[in-house]
């Protein structure tokens, strides 16, 4: 196969641990902020909650702070190891979300009133500004109100608009917050998160399989199931629809993914075939064992005389996942990985084409690299070319696998 090498060295993260800000006022729409909330989580982001003294009447903090895992910040003076508490809270803003805005915040923001914790934030934050008005038509439509939308907006405020309805107060017009979607499309905007695979379906297989001898022991490799796992969490930050098949690991699962759980090969087959039909891309991660014994045994094997099957084990062949798959891919894309101790290149490229895959990522396996590891070094490895990638983290290599899979899809 002749291929041209090359080497890619700038590879980009859509989240790299970004940070919200977001301020809830006082009004009925509060309730709207625990799904952006989950939104915005199940992106990969971080979210920091403020609200003002309102905003408490409508949602406790205590939904926020189970739904973050973070401190709920209301007074200027409620947290008294950080008496700058507005300072801190600025700082850490990648974006500053409000939603829902009332009236009252959005004129106090528009003329640079700071008389909270919440006002005092905006006006101290050098993040991107997003407002997510809600508030009763009339209100919406004041004069005033539309005067310092403006003022916002030559500001440089980014404002998502409100959308028309019948409203809490009985009223019908324009003045009720935006749909979720549409803030939370907003917001991860402003922090550069690709929205590149809505719409796509992504099954994804990760970790080891283990095949019993006995009810206590099993052969088994060293996955840790790490890359698959990130290569999720990346496709739902993305947009992608997102089926995470398991084999045994210690990782939790990833937020707003669908989890199928398996034990063996022949389990994780059963699954992935039946996820693959519904599939635009298919990245088979798992490190599934080539091996399994003949036939399990019902009763713990003993050493010695009296029992020799433990000594002589009969193995036969696992199902090939990534061939039986691949093989019947049609227009579907599929990837596909190679962990080598040698001939790394060469096993790759000789994989990927009994494998049918549209690209194999091919890896070195040993001195620090590969199984259990949080970064990886690897070549992407397709029909036209090798691109060798430097040692990245699994969470941008992730971010790298998902991109070059889509040029397949083109």
């Amino acid at each position: 196969m002749d291929t041209a090498v090359t080497s890619l060295n700038n590879t980009q993260n859509p989240v790299p641990s970004k940070t919200v800000v977001l301020g809830i006022t006082g009004c009925i729409a509060a309730y709207k902020s625990a799904e952006i909330v989950r939104a915005l989580q199940k992106a990969g982001v971080r979210v920091k909650v403020v609200m003002t003294e309102h905003a408490t009447h409508f949602v406790d903090p205590t939904t926020f702070r189970a739904l973050t895992h973070e401190p709920v910040a209301v007074g200027l003076f409620d947290d008294p190891a950080d008496p700058i508490h507005h300072i801190s809270l600025a700082q850490e803003a990648d974006v500053m979300l409000l939603a829902p805005c009332t009236a009252n915040m959005l004129a106090k923001v528009a003329n640079g009133i700071a008389d909270d914790l919440l006002s005092t934030t905006v006006l101290a934050t050098t993040a991107p500004l997003i407002i997510a008005p809600a508030m009763n038509v009339h209100m919406y439509e004041n004069p005033a109100t539309r005067y310092n939308i403006g003022k916002l907006e030559i500001r440089g405020v980014h404002f998502v608009e409100a959308g028309t309805g019948y409203l809490a107060c009985g009223d019908t017009g324009k003045g009720r917050l935006a749909d979720v979607d549409d803030i939370v499309s907003a917001t991860l905007s402003q922090l550069g998160v690709k929205r590149d695979l809505a719409g796509k379906h992504i099954m994804i297989t990760a970790g080891p399989t283990i095949e019993p001898i006995d009810p206590v022991r099993y052969i088994t490799n060293r996955s840790s199931g790490k890359t698959g796992y990130a290569i999720a969490r990346a496709a739902v930050a993305r947009g992608a629809d997102v089926t995470l098949i398991s084999g045994p690991v210690s990782l939790q699962a990833p937020e707003g993914v669908s989890m199928v759980y398996v034990q063996t090969a022949d389990e994780m087959l059963v699954a992935a075939q039946e996820a693959f039909e519904n599939a635009d891309i298919g990245i088979f991660a798992a490190a599934v064992a080539d091996m399994k014994p003949a036939q399990a045994a019902d009763h713990k094997l003993k050493k010695g005389s009296d029992d020799e099957r433990l000594s002589g084990i009969e193995l036969v062949e696992n199902p090939d996942i990534l061939e039986m798959l691949g093989a019947k891919k049609d227009n579907r894309v599929v990837i596909g990985f190679a962990a080598e101790t040698d001939q790394v290149l060469e096993n790759a490229q000789k994989k990927l084409i009994s494998k049918h895959a549209n690209m194999i990522i091919a890896n070195q396996v040993g001195e620090g690299m590969a199984f259990g590891t949080d970064d990886n070094e690897v070549w992407f490895v397709d029909k036209e070319e090798i691109e060798a990638l430097p040692r990245m983290s699994k969470a941008n290599l992730a971010d790298a696998i998902l991109t070059k899979s889509l040029e397949f899809l083109s």
